[in-house]
């Protein structure tokens, strides 16, 4: 199989630009021989890793990365570890009770797996830490959505707390919102950090291969093992797992079933000491919108000073190539959005602006399975590639395994494959339609 992959991430993300330089990892240049080869070192990717090598301790372990590890999705998400139901696909979080128990299950387990992650490799604060978020609800409309959330919670006997516009200034400093609903078990992360020091602890402390600037550029048989061809060397294996989301059209499986959606951030400066008392509010705090269409929000306090984080703008980018041109549209909506909820930061800029790519299916259901022999997909997390990106690398690096060692994830079940897509061009043209027209109807909350 040629793999045709040549997406484009528009922008330097915010949270790897703040942080110190890391020196990445030599391209491969040679051929080697592994038992396990990971391709993409994103959430699911080094999840599998890390699962593989607690199940198969002398195993030898080769991690291949197209970019530089942090530069890439996993490095641009706003950093919400969620436990609760989260779907993005219709007017609300809430679904099925008895499938929403069965996810929250599942997310916790992979909150836990990370939890670990941090807490045995020692990341630094930042990079994890279990504090909770909060649904902000800034009209009429997004506080009805928190009641519904809250009513179906209160069903399902988790705990939550709703907040009046009094106790949401408390928090974030502003004005802009009448109400919020909080909810305890989100972690909050730096998503290039964690994904930076989780790849380089895999690589120092567990003996695992990494190479970096490696993209993958055919894959085959050869006799009983796989073949990964680069542009310098390649890679033989027995069994390979491929946790690269929405590229997995490119090696040829769900072809015509994924959808590729591109999502858009700002960071701001540092803020000065002036600016963040005349903010005020709490030093560090994670708004998700009560209206999935709404603008996610985040201010945080590490790597160099204050600072605070606005995403909101989706589009459909079936090509996986968003225009730059579309970038400067993107940048003063950010900013007019951004100023309408902190007016007293009229004269703070945004430092960083980028896009970061997410890959939904039509049933929302994973791309997660075993291809062909010894060949796993570790694929499609629906928009929550922190949560169940780190699910789908725990479930696939056991199917690999076969060890038949206890699931770390027992509430996951086999699923069908992702729907098939419209045809073109219904398919592109439907899809944007429903973006713009629900965008519209978030309003307020966007």
């Amino acid at each position: 199989m040629q793999v045709d992959a040549k997406p484009a991430d528009l922008g330097d993300s915010g949270w790897n630009a703040i942080l110190p330089p890391r020196e990445p990892q030599p391209e491969l240049q040679q051929d080697i021989d592994c038992d396990y080869v990971v391709v993409g070192a994103g959430f699911a990717g080094l999840m599998a890793a890390r699962r593989l090598r607690q199940l198969d301790a002398g195993a030898s372990i080769t991690i291949v990365e197209a970019h530089q590890v942090g530069s890439g999705p996993a490095g641009r998400n706003s950093g919400f570890m969620i436990d609760l139901p989260h779907g993005l696909g219709g007017g609300g979080y809430a679904g099925d009770d008895s499938t929403d128990r069965r996810n929250i299950r599942m997310n916790r387990a992979a909150i836990a797996f990370a939890g670990d992650c941090a807490r045995q490799y020692d990341f630094a604060d930042a990079a994890f830490a279990p504090s909770g978020k909060i649904n902000a609800a800034a009209g009429a409309g997004g506080k009805a959505h928190n009641k519904a959330y809250a009513r179906h919670l209160q069903a399902l006997d988790e705990p939550f707390d709703l907040l009046d516009a009094a106790a949401m200034r408390d928090v974030c400093g502003s004005d802009y919102y009448c109400g919020g609903l909080r909810t305890p078990g989100t972690a909050m992360i730096q998503p290039a950090l964690f994904v930076r020091s989780l790849a380089d602890a895999l690589r120092q402390r567990e003996q695992c291969n990494l190479y970096e600037n490696t993209p993958v550029q055919s894959l085959g048989r050869s006799g009983e093992h796989w073949l990964l061809s680069c542009a310098r060397g390649s890679i033989k294996a027995q069994r390979v797992i491929l946790a690269v989301n929405g590229l997995i059209e490119s090696f040829g499986f769900y072809r015509r079933r994924l959808l590729h959606i591109n999502l858009y951030a700002s960071m701001t400066r540092a803020l000065s000491s002036a600016e963040a008392a005349s903010l005020g509010g709490k030093s560090e705090w994670g708004f998700t919108p009560s209206d999935p269409m709404g603008s996610t929000l985040r201010r945080i306090d590490s790597s160099g000073g204050p600072r605070l984080v606005i995403r909101n703008g989706c589009t459909y980018d079936p090509r996986l190539i968003p225009p730059a041109s579309r970038m400067p549209a993107i940048a003063a909506e950010h900013l007019r959005t951004f100023y309408a909820r902190f007016p007293m930061l009229a004269a703070v800029d945004m430092e960083y602006r980028w896009s970061g790519r997410l890959c939904l299916s039509r049933n929302e259901v994973w791309a997660l399975g075993e291809l062909q022999p010894g060949l796993f997909s570790a694929c499609c997390q629906n928009g929550l590639g922190t949560t169940r990106g780190t699910v789908a690398g725990i479930v696939a690096a056991e199917m690999a395994s076969a060890t038949g060692a206890q699931s770390l994830v027992p509430d996951y079940r086999a699923e069908a494959l992702p729907q098939r897509l419209l045809v073109e061009p219904f398919m592109t043209l439907g899809a944007r339609a429903v973006i713009r027209f629900r965008e519209w109807r978030a309003g307020r909350e966007l």
